[in-house]
């Protein structure tokens, strides 16, 4: 009853005063706390048992595994296998089985084939079950070729084994070779499922190919097949993975007029959609609803909702959920962690990272990644450099090509440009172009035109279509006076047939997405705005406003740089907010996709000190809350 209830404090003192040496009460309990979710309960439990009651056997930690497969937490599935071995356990098929989906869900295919190695070495009893836990490993880790091996070899299949590999084959774009295999189960009197034609849907969707997928849909329906909601699902995932956030809203609508509701897993997609087209006021819709659905108390959905929050500015928001949750585990800190560093708050950041460490989280990559970019957004260079440092050592995490950026970023920016390229040309990992993009970042904020033309030149060569990496070079010959050589840059572009990268900026308004772009379509309300900008501008003159043309990359007169300036679209965005919700008095929230340029930044400060308003703008590096004339980057970004 009491387990039943969540209640496992209870369930425990009761078994305690039952004083039995039987292992089945507690096995029990433990196996009620993996059916419910509860698995720190259940983790705990075990534990509890060598204590008070009967040591675990394998059935309990078998159950406890089942219970992280089940409900997402792989890594916690892999600490449970190493208390099991800690106690002279031997693990057995069913162990093999559940460790395998963990190990698939992570893509960790090195302890994959130790798995299974291991199952071979001991010589434990194969069966369909275990056959099927390794094909669907190999698949999901990316080995298709082991994946068919163990297909092959297998004396018996089951309807999942057959899915396993199709979905593997159309994860990775092999379309023909999954509708082969679909075809030889029809042959072989196996009449494809709907999980069948979900890992043809999602294999589509993932890469790409969304009106493939919604056509499958359609024909599936035709023949009687009705989708679920994992069909919806893997239609709304895809979008949002490939970046088409709308399409995702879209098929929510579609799936809803289906009559199919979403779940916790589409709930926390949709989630991520709001994070990417940063929709505060629609991500507060969806959180409500998970509210109503008691899906907040899901570990996934919390941590999309603390993704969310951090990327459409709500900060608060974001640390109110996190602070609310009692047992942390890994990717939920990882996302606070990245909310933190995106808004500048590298102290807490730090901060954060301390208390997962002393709470036994292992950190990963990641939350190096996120912990180097806090360092870096507050230009904490010899902090950095003692966790960089002790990644390996200490942590046991080896730096990933992201994390080496992340140190070429953070000083490059901080102006330690002559460290960066020493960096770069000691770093054990072939420099790409996260690395040389950083350089060129910082050569541009400083002015180092010579290694600014060394990053330039291996950028060129990695990715010659990026546009920025011509233009931050065309804006520092300008500034150095070299009009020809600017001019050369511009012609390569046309030759090699390079498009700039358009520039905009949006705000929205009540329901309203309202977009500005560099040479896109005018605003219905344009003269407005810029009579209003005009004015403005005017005005924080007069509190020590100076314009700032370094940004324009044009052989043009002052007078024309200023008409430049004032046609920026985060100045036209933030403009229009306040014209249109000042009598709100609500933060003016705009969402910008390149780097804030550094007129725009004085222009924000001075704003939001003559109109007493906020104004919170996420560019294409942080968050910049504009309070009172001061910005939280502190003018660093």
């Amino acid at each position: 009853m009491y387990a039943e209830n969540a209640d496992i404090a209870s369930a425990t003192r009761v078994l305690d005063a039952m004083g039995t040496d039987s292992i089945v009460p507690w096995n029990a309990v433990v196996a009620c706390c993996a059916r419910l979710g509860l698995v720190d309960d259940a983790l705990e439990l075990a534990e509890c048992m060598a204590r008070l009651g009967p040591e675990p056997n394998v059935a309990t930690w078998n159950t406890v595994l089942s219970g992280c497969s089940r409900h997402g937490r792989h890594r916690e599935a892999l600490g449970a296998v190493a208390r099991m071995l800690k106690q002279g356990l031997r693990p057995d098929a069913t162990t093999v089985s559940s460790l395998l989906k963990s190990v698939a869900n992570t893509g960790r295919l090195g302890h994959g084939m130790e798995i299974h190695c291991f199952f071979l070495r001991n010589q434990l009893e194969a069966d369909v079950y275990t056959g099927t836990a390794l094909v669907d490993m190999y698949a999901k880790c990316g080995r298709l070729d082991c994946a068919k091996k163990v297909f092959d070899a297998l004396e018996h299949r089951n309807l999942t084994t057959w899915n396993s590999l199709v979905a593997g084959y159309a994860n990775a774009g092999q379309f023909d070779k999954a509708l082969e295999l679909v075809e030889l189960m029809k042959r072989n009197r196996l009449n494809p499922d709907i999980t069948t034609w979900n890992g043809l849907i999602t294999g589509y969707s993932m890469n790409g190919l969304s009106s493939q997928a919604v056509l499958l849909l359609r024909q599936i329906k035709a023949a009687g097949v009705t989708p679920n909601v994992v069909s919806w699902t893997s239609l709304i995932s895809g979008s949002c993975h490939n970046g088409e956030y709308e399409d995702s809203f879209y098929f929510c609508h579609e799936m809803q007029k289906d009559g199919t509701q979403p779940s916790m897993v589409t709930m926390s997609v949709l989630l991520r959609a709001c994070a990417g087209l940063a929709l505060l006021k629609k991500g507060k819709e969806l959180h409500c609803f998970a509210l109503r659905r008691a899906y907040d108390c899901d570990m996934v959905v919390s941590t999309a909702l603390i993704d969310m929050y951090s990327k459409t500015g709500s900060l608060i928001s974001a640390k109110t959920i996190f602070g609310k949750i009692q047992q942390k585990n890994l990717v939920l800190c990882n996302a606070m962690l990245t909310g933190l560093a995106l808004h500048g708050q590298g102290r807490e950041a730090i901060e954060l990272f301390h208390d997962m460490w002393n709470s036994g989280l292992k950190p990963d990559s990641i939350t190096f990644t996120a912990l180097l970019t806090a360092c870096r957004s507050m230009g904490l260079v010899t902090e950095a450099w003692e966790y960089f440092d002790s990644m390996e050592t200490k942590y046991g995490v080896k730096p990933t090509s992201e994390n080496y950026a992340c140190m070429v970023d953070l000083l490059a920016r901080c102006g330690y440009l002559d460290e960066a390229m020493d960096f770069i040309e000691r770093s054990p990992i072939d420099p790409g172009v996260s690395l040389w993009g950083a350089l060129l970042t910082g050569c541009s904020i400083h002015g180092n035109l010579a290694l600014a033309e060394v990053a330039a030149r291996n950028l060129f060569r990695l990715e010659p279509y990026n546009s920025a990496n011509y233009l931050m070079m065309m804006n520092l010959y300008e500034h150095e006076q070299m009009y020809d050589e600017a001019e050369s840059l511009k012609y390569a572009m046309k030759a090699r047939g390079v498009d700039s990268r358009p520039g905009w900026s949006w705000i929205q308004i009540e329901q309203g997405i309202h977009v500005f772009e560099v040479d896109g379509k005018p605003h219905p309300e344009t003269a407005e705005i810029y009579e209003e900008l005009i004015r403005l501008v005017f005005e924080i003159k007069k509190t020590g406003y100076v314009l700032d043309t370094s940004c324009i990359v044009y052989n043009v007169q002052e007078e024309e740089k200023e008409k430049l300036l004032l046609g920026h679209t985060e100045k036209l965005a933030i403009t229009y907010g306040l014209i249109r919700s000042d009598a709100s008095r609500k933060p003016v929230r705009v969402i910008k996709n390149t780097r804030m340029c550094n007129d725009c930044h004085e222009v924000a400060k001075h704003i939001s000190s003559l109109c007493d308003r906020q104004i919170v703008l996420r560019d294409a590096v942080r968050f910049h809350h504009f309070v009172d004339g001061k910005c939280s980057c502190n003018d660093y970004w």
